[in-house]
Formats: C-alpha cells, structure tokens, sequence
C-alpha cells in the first residue's frame, strides 16, 4: 500500500506536502510553524497567530479582510495553536474552493495561497510592534482561554496531573501558556515572537483537497526564499520509563464532584507494530463505549461519572481520566488498576479485541472525510517521524493478536495518581 503524501523541502527548514483526493470541493492550506516548547516563550508564541489572524500590512482592516475573503467564494481563515509532545506549533490556515467551481475561472489556490503568505509574512508590523488594538483585543482572548482550562475542573484536573508526572519536562509546558505572562503581553514582545518563529522555526506547509498543489508550493518557495531562516530540526520525542516510587497528590477544591486522574509511562515503544497495538490496546481498555474502564468500573461497578483512558505516542504517556464521589475515589483507582491487571493476565476475549478493531476502523475511516482532521493525521505522521496513512493504520489494526494486546499493556507502568477533591469531604478508605 503506498503512502499518499507527497513531501519535500522547497527552503532552508521548510516543507510542502500535499495529498489529493478528488471527492473533495475545496482545498486546505495550512502554515505550521514548529518550535521547541520554551517556558519562557510559550505564551506570547501563543497569541501571535490569533494577531495575525486580524489583518496583513496591505489589509490591516479585519472587515476589509472578511469582505476579501468573502470574494473569495466565503474561503475561511483559520488559527490555531497546538502541541506536539515537546513542540508548540503555530497555525493558520485557509479553505477555499477549488478552481473547478469558479464561477468566471479564476485560479482558486493561487488566489488562497497569497492570502496566506500575506497574512504569515507580511503582518500589520510597523517599527517593530503589532498594531496595539489587535494586541490587546487578542490578548484578553488568551487569558479567557487560559482562565477556562483552570474553570472547567475536569481539564484543570488533567492538566494538574500531567504537571506532577512530567515535572521538569518540556511536555509539561502549557500550549498556551501562563496567565502571569499574558498579562505582560506588548505590541513589541509579541512582534519578537512572530519574527523569532519566521526564522526559527521548521516550517511544515500542508496542502489536502482536490486541486492541484503546484502552483502553492512555488508561491512559498519564493516567498521563503526570501527569508534569511537558522530553522530547528524536530528530534523523536523520547519517552521516559516509570522511576522511583508512585507520585500519589490529593487536592482540595471549591468542587462538587471529584476527579481523578492516573498518569501511566508506556515503555519499550521502539517500532511503529508495536505503538499500534500498544493504541489497540489502550482502546480496550478504557478508549471506546466497550472498554472495561467503561463497562466495568462506570458501569457494573457504578464508581464514576465517567471513565477513560488516552494514549500519546509522541511523549509515550497513557492518561485515564474520571470524575467521581469523594468516597469512592479510592476504590475506583483499585478497580482501574484491576482492570488493566486483568488484561495484562490475558482475561479478555476475542470478541472484546474484535469490537475494538472494529472501532478503530470506523474511526479511522472517518480521517479521510474531513481536510482538517486529515491535515491533523499526517502533520502527527511528520511529527512522529512516520509515513503510515489512515488506510495502513488500519490494516495494522486488523493484524493486532490477543498476544499482542497482553504484551502491549505489559508495557504500562503507573507513575502518578492525582485527586481532585472536595474541600468538605474525605475520599473513602
């Protein structure tokens, strides 16, 4: 089965990838600028493409930007910021039609592609700061965005847990950054950042629809051969195994309902075989509505809100996350570990395995129906170092024995076990 991305360096640290699929009516560009997660850096890293987002030096005005786009056929720009096990990425994007339903034949993709690279490379800057009004606007949208992840208890909880088990890690680093830090946000510090990501960072330009790419990948390439860049490279993130004793923290918070969160290394993950069944397995576990995180301990045992479990194959951590009773904190973390205990012994039947295959490939099978959730599979591709399609993972899956799944979660060590609790109330014995 042949990979259908199509990737090649067209400047110092930049890349263009392209993949075709003609079912589709549009095309989707993306810039992605890749940089090593900097605690220092991170936050006014994260408002740059949201500045950006609000004009160019030629279109500084956002509604005289919205009505170019709205002739444009309604093309939509998007930004966004991300994290990829030790790197932040940096994003904006567009979607556009293609130019086979241009009504007076116009070249669609040239058109969204210099939208693009003028909103990328030639911001609204002017003697080396942002325009203050966008700063400032964009700047109190980081700190909402910042200030919901601590409201919603449920990710506060997450986030808490990941902060204790990789302390001293560049994955813990926050993708958004820090609220102290936002507040210090200026026109200036903010248009540092932009100008340190155009010369920095590795560069990955992303092209999925059904036009052709060519004419987008030699606008970038001129336009970057214009930039004096000394970009990183990305290294393959390298998992950490389990040390020393279990890290065990209990929080109290003005919260109703308990979470709590386990934190696991998965270790010896030194082929892409066996990542894949280590995820098949993950998913029987606690990752789909027939889990036994999800049968078991939410259902029969009725110990949680709800239960789950996540795996990142780019740190190497598997997360289960649950909400629950204060008194029953305590026995939902025994029957977790009782469940996973359970697998590594092999109790489980083929038919159990069979459902989450067949999960995966419904899931996976769904990937090539959208340009961003297609975009966001072959940027992990890059990022992990691999060239496995949808359609490859698939047939990976379908290969994955019973044996497999018992080695896979043999892999699986607990390393912190982080409760969120009520402040008034005692989790059970």
């Amino acid at each position: 089965m042949e990979y259908p991305l199509i990737r090649e360096c067209i400047a110092n640290g930049v890349y263009f990838s392209s993949i075709t699929d003609k079912k589709f009516k549009h095309n989707r560009i993306s810039v992605n600028l890749i940089v090593k997660l900097d605690r220092e850096k991170v936050t006014d890293r994260a408002v740059v493409p949201f500045i950006l987002r609000q004009g160019s030096k030629n279109c500084p005005d956002f509604t005289d930007l919205n009505k170019k786009l709205c002739d444009l056929y309604g093309a939509s720009l998007d930004a966004g910021v991300d994290k990829i096990g030790e790197y932040q990425m940096i994003t904006l994007g567009i979607i556009g039609v293609d130019n086979r339903f241009a009504l007076s034949g116009e070249d669609m993709v040239q058109e969204c592609t210099r939208m693009l690279c003028e909103i990328v490379l030639e911001p609204d800057i002017t003697n080396g700061k942002f325009n203050a009004k966008n700063t400032e606007l964009e700047k109190q949208y980081l700190l909402e965005t910042i200030s919901s992840e601590i409201n919603d208890k449920r990710t506060y909880a997450n986030i808490r847990c990941k902060d204790i088990m990789c302390k001293d890690e560049a994955c813990a680093i926050k993708k958004y950054g820090y609220a102290e830090d936002a507040q210090k946000i200026t026109p200036e510090s903010a248009a540092k950042a932009y100008q340190e990501l155009i010369e920095t960072a590795q560069v990955e330009i992303m092209f999925e629809g059904c036009g052709d790419p060519n004419a987008a990948k030699e606008i970038f390439r001129k336009k970057f051969a214009e930039i004096t860049r000394n970009p990183i490279s990305i290294a393959k993130c390298c998992t950490r195994p389990q040390q020393g004793e279990v890290k065990q923290v209990v929080e109290k918070m003005d919260v109703k309902q308990g979470k709590l969160v386990m934190g696991f290394r998965v270790e010896n993950m030194d082929s892409y075989t066996k990542m894949n069944a280590e995820r098949v397995a993950i998913g029987l576990f606690g990752g789909t509505a027939s889990s036994f995180l999800f049968k078991n301990v939410r259902e029969k045992m009725s110990l949680c809100y709800y239960c789950s479990s996540q795996y990142d194959r780019h740190t190497g951590i598997m997360m289960v996350y649950s909400g629950v009773e204060a008194v029953n904190a305590q026995k939902a973390k025994e029957a977790i570990l009782a469940q996973l205990e359970m697998m590594q012994r092999g109790d489980f039947s083929e038919k159990d395995l069979e459902e989450t295959k067949l999960f995966f490939k419904t899931a996976l099978k769904a990937t090539g129906d959208s340009l961003g959730a297609m975009d966001s599979w072959y940027l992990a591709q890059i990022m992990g170092g691999t060239e496995v399609s949808p359609d490859m993972e698939i047939e990976l899956c379908s290969k994955v024995t019973k044996q497999d799944v018992i080695d896979a979660v043999n892999c699986v060590k607990l390393d912190t076990v982080y409760m969120l609790m009520p402040q008034d109330e005692k989790e059970g014995e």
